[in-house]
């Protein structure tokens, strides 16, 4: 019996669930739970936004915990062995995306709190080539947001090629913009940060920033143009994405990690003349979010995060939903 907490109806407060797993799959791996990041995805699937979600819904994608138990054909993970999970907990493992290494990219990939049971639980399955182990060295009470907001911003530094020469700016210091920050100063790279909170700057240059610019002040916007080889937006609004392809210099790339609610509307002849590019990518596969873990190992880079008992589970999502969260809540069994 697996013990969780789970929504019966959409934007319901999640409560006491119990259901029975079932046989374990030859493929599959059974993580005991000890931490699990709230995401403002969980949110979104609580609240049916998206149109996909199941009731009763178990949330919880951002696992941290022990292996308890492995399927017949599993020979690489290790009972006791601790490992993480993100947004995907499986993938067909047979299509061109799978066989290249694009396993994120596959168009039957299943998500963890997608059509079945995620992490706000006290065990929670998923397919042996989505589970990965954690590297020495990495705090696993701070490591759950990895899988899920620091793929999402590591993962283009690796798809596109992003150099330790380059020059980047991050939009917004929040949930993913913090660790956007702290990856891109490890990388290397001259990081600027976009914010429209003017009080964020000591923070945002403690996090890694060399320069900050008050988003607010179209001033300022104007005055960095032709300055970027890549802005990476991590807000879930709309801005004015003319003013932010003007700051990039030619061959440079405005690409969004954030879900911006309307869609983007650029004049193209811009884009034509410094042949710049917009595009987007949704989080890692397990390969590129192995190498996030070491990456973030080797540099001691982990999210800031906030700690509630399972138990405040309600309490802790209405600290997300507030906006107040610094800057990623993580429950602990």
């Amino acid at each position: 019996m697996i013990h969780a907490y789970a929504a019966h109806k959409p934007g319901q407060a999640l409560q006491p669930f119990d259901y029975e797993p079932g046989p374990l799959g030859d493929a599959d791996v059974e993580i005991e739970v000890e931490y699990c990041g709230i995401c403002h995805s969980d949110l979104s699937m609580l609240n049916n936004d998206w149109g996909v979600s199941q009731y009763p819904l178990i949330p919880g994608h951002e696992v941290v915990g022990t292996i308890a138990a492995i399927g017949r054909s599993v020979h690489h993970l290790k009972l006791g062995q601790r490992v993480g999970l993100g947004w995907y907990s499986s993938s067909c493992m047979v299509c061109e995306w799978c066989m290249s290494g694009s396993h994120n990219l596959c168009l039957t990939a299943e998500g963890t709190i997608v059509g079945r049971y995620g992490g706000f639980a006290d065990k929670v399955r998923a397919h042996q080539n989505w589970v990965i182990p954690l590297p020495e060295g990495l705090n696993p009470a701070t490591a759950g947001p990895l899988f899920c907001g620091g793929i999402t911003v590591f993962n283009p530094l690796v798809q596109l090629d992003i150099k330790p020469t380059d020059r980047v700016g991050v939009v917004g210091i929040g949930g993913l913009g913090h660790m956007a920050l702290r990856f891109l100063q490890a990388w290397g790279c001259d990081v600027t940060a976009f914010s429209s909170s003017a009080d964020k700057e000591a923070e945002a240059r403690e996090l890694g920033a060399s320069h900050f610019i008050n988003s607010r002040d179209p001033a300022s916007l104007k005055a960095v143009a032709n300055s970027f080889d890549l802005i990476l937006s991590t807000v879930n609004a709309d801005l004015d994405w003319a003013t932010y392809v003007a700051a990039l210099r030619p061959k440079g790339r405005l690409h969004l990690v954030g879900a911006a609610p309307s869609p983007v509307s650029l004049p193209i002849f811009p884009m034509l003349l410094g042949q710049k590019s917009l595009s987007g990518s949704p989080l890692g596969s397990p390969a590129t979010t192995a190498q996030m873990l070491d990456f973030a190992a080797r540099h001691q880079v982990e999210p800031i995060t906030e700690t509630f008992a399972f138990s405040q589970i309600n309490e802790a999502l209405d600290r997300l939903r507030s906006g107040k969260a610094r800057y990623r809540v993580v429950l602990k069994h």
